[in-house]
Formats: structure tokens, sequence, C-alpha cells
């Protein structure tokens, strides 16, 4: 069963709503704007072309997603490996959960990496507040994303967690589909990972048995992304001081665009993602006797340590946490050569940042966490 109404508001297009959508998109002058900015107006000529032979996800995804994709990573990326292939069937669904650090890239390129091996893309969720136009809308429900409502009151909450959870359960079981989500709501600005027990909440009640039962249908695969650079680290460092001075600080659109375009046009560096163990072997081996609260718990930690476990390190991680903690535990690790290299990096970013009462100190304490912090946690996990 690949159709349920039910979930209409939220769903990816069917592939036989793919072409109307398509031919809405080209006739939006908002949309034609960004592409214009990206190509010559010769260059729009030939896109129209390729969408309109356009006739499925699947021709969308690798007739315009994958071949955008692939100038942004011949540009800003180094090198892209994703390890763990041998953890996951080609047969099977999943809910890849994993760490997040970038808005769009973290799962688009994940999907490339799956696709790459001859693995199903899998559906994206992606958030309300992220959909700032309809095009945009329209362009991630092409691309397998399926929509999480933010922004909501208290008394809305668990309906729309419900609505949306039973829609995971949905994917996994009836269509086979592997999903992905973020291990908890928006990146973790400071790359201390934790994944959000609500998150893990969110995931159960939407089946029909019992908590256990229901976390193991949606076959829990954790993935590490590792990214050398993260373009959008002094922007991230910037909100935190915002946050500080004014704790009623909030992003506007303008900041989520422009967190958008940074991510996506940034330079990154080396990129490496892991795909994890699933964790129903453990999960199964869990004391059935303790409060659900205390499950959750117990899960997030599993998801956490598989995450932890499976970073991969880059001179700055080693540099940034010698800095902060190490007192040179990590020396042998890097080179003074690494360290001018990594110094006049964070340097460069701190220049990028526009604040009237600019904490330099503090903004550069906050960078450097988002290179420690991952290694932080891989201790914490390797010499228990």
């Amino acid at each position: 069963m690949e159709k349920n109404p039910e979930f209409d508001d939220i769903r990816p297009f069917y592939d036989d709503e793919v072409i109307p959508v398509i031919k809405k998109l080209l006739a939006d002058p908002q949309f034609k704007e960004v592409i214009y900015r990206v190509f010559s107006p010769e260059d729009w000529i030939k896109f129209e072309a390729v969408m309109l032979n356009i006739k499925s996800k699947k021709d969308f995804q690798h007739g315009v997603i994958k071949v955008g994709l692939d100038e942004v990573i011949g540009k800003t990326i180094d090198s892209m490996v994703c390890t763990g292939f041998e953890n996951v069937s080609k047969k099977e669904a999943y809910t890849y959960i994993s760490n997040h650090r970038d808005i769009v890239l973290d799962a688009a390129l994940l999907a490339i990496m799956l696709d790459n091996e001859g693995y199903e893309t899998m559906e994206i969720a992606i958030g309300d507040n992220l959909l700032l136009y309809p095009w945009i809308e329209n362009v991630v429900r092409l691309n397998k994303s399926f929509i999480v409502k933010r922004g909501i009151n208290v008394r809305q909450m668990m309906e729309v967690s419900t609505h949306l959870s039973k829609y995971i359960h949905f994917a996994v079981r009836d269509k086979n589909e592997s999903v992905w989500i973020a291990q908890r709501e928006g990146r973790a600005k400071d790359s201390n990972d934790k994944t959000q027990e609500s998150v893990l909440k969110m995931l159960s009640i939407g089946g029909e048995h019992n908590f256990i039962e229901n976390i193991e249908e949606l076959n829990i695969t954790p993935v590490s992304l590792s990214y050398e650079y993260d373009p959008c680290d002094y922007l991230k460092a910037k909100e935190f001081q915002q946050k500080r001075d004014n704790p009623e600080f909030k992003k506007s659109k303008a900041d989520d665009m422009l967190n958008m375009q940074t991510g996506i046009f940034g330079y990154k560096g080396n990129v490496h993602f892991q795909i994890g163990k699933p964790i129903n072997p453990s999960v199964k081996s869990l004391e059935l006797n303790q409060s659900k609260n205390e499950l959750i718990g117990k899960i997030a930690s599993l998801i956490d340590r598989e995450i932890y476990l499976n970073y991969r390190f880059y001179p700055g991680n080693y540099i940034a946490y010698d800095y902060l903690w190490g007192n040179g535990k990590f020396s042998n690790h890097y080179s003074m050569k690494n360290k001018d290299t990594f110094d006049t990096y964070i340097n460069q970013q701190l220049e990028k940042i526009k604040l009237e009462n600019k904490d330099v100190p503090y903004l550069r304490e906050k960078m450097l966490e988002m290179y420690a912090y991952p290694v932080k946690n891989h201790l914490a996990v390797t010499e228990q």
C-alpha cells in the first residue's frame, strides 16, 4: 500500500503528481529568478528542457538534484566518503538517525551516497520553517521530503507529532521506504550531539504496538557525519552571542536562507559519513521492567554511542580539543603547519562576524567547541 490520503498534507509527491508540479515550478517567477542566479539565461532553456522530461521523483533526483549537488561537491568538497554499507541491506527499510550539521546537505549527501551504491534513496524529514517560499516546498517534496510542522501551539503538538509518527511508520512498514531524520530538532550548533528524547517519543507514538515494538518496527540505524570544515560555523557562533545577549533573539527568514546558502556553497574540505549498525539487536536486549522514560534514555544512549564511535576526525578537531581541554593530549595527531592552517581558518571565519558588541574571545571559544565536542564525546565512549 503506497497511498494513504491521511498523509496528503505532509508526504512527498506521488509520481503521478510530478508533471503538474514541474509545470507549476517552471511558471513560478521566484523559482526562475533563483535558477537564473545559478545558471545563465541560455542554461535556463536547457534546464527547462530537462525539467519537462521528468516523469517521476527518481527522474527529478537524478536529472536535477544529483546534477546540481555533483557541481556543489566538485567546488566545495575535497573528498567525500561513506562507509558502513555492510550494515544495511538493499531489501530492508531503515530509519536513519544522524547528527545534524548542515540544514540541506546532511540528508542530500547521504542520499547521493546511497544511490551511488545501488541503494534506494530515503525520504527526508524537513521542518516547515525552512519552506520559506512555495517553490521550496515543491522542490523538497519532489525530492522525497516529508514535512515536519513546527511553530505549533502546545494543544496541537500531540496531534501533529502523532500524525508525523504515523507517517514515518507507514513509510517504513507499508511502503518499505527508508527515512532520514535528525537526532534533534535543529542543528547541534556546538556539535555536542545528543539524541533528543522527544524525537524518540514522537517516533514511538505512531505505531500500533507497545513502545519497544514500535521502536523496533522503525529499524533505527544511526549515521555519523563529519565535515572537516563547517562553512556555517561563524553564523552559529554569531547566533550563540545574539542569544546570550538577548534571550528573546530569533532567527529571521533571511537568516535561515543565509544559513542554507552558506552551507551549500561554502568550503567543507573532507567529508565522511558512516552508516552505523542498526540498534534493534541492542534494543531487544534491554530490560523491559523499566519505566518508559528510562527506556527512552537507554535508546537515546545507544544511538549516541554509535554516532560517537563512528566520527571521522581531522587535524582541526584535535587542535580545537587541545586548545579547550586537551593540554597537548593529541599533539601527535597534527603538525605545526596543520595548526597554522586551522588558526588562520578560525581567524578568517571570525572576521566574517558582524556584531555591534562583538565578543571575540567568546566567539572563538564557541567555534572551537564546534570542532572539539565530537572528539570529547568519542573519548567518553571509548575510554569507559
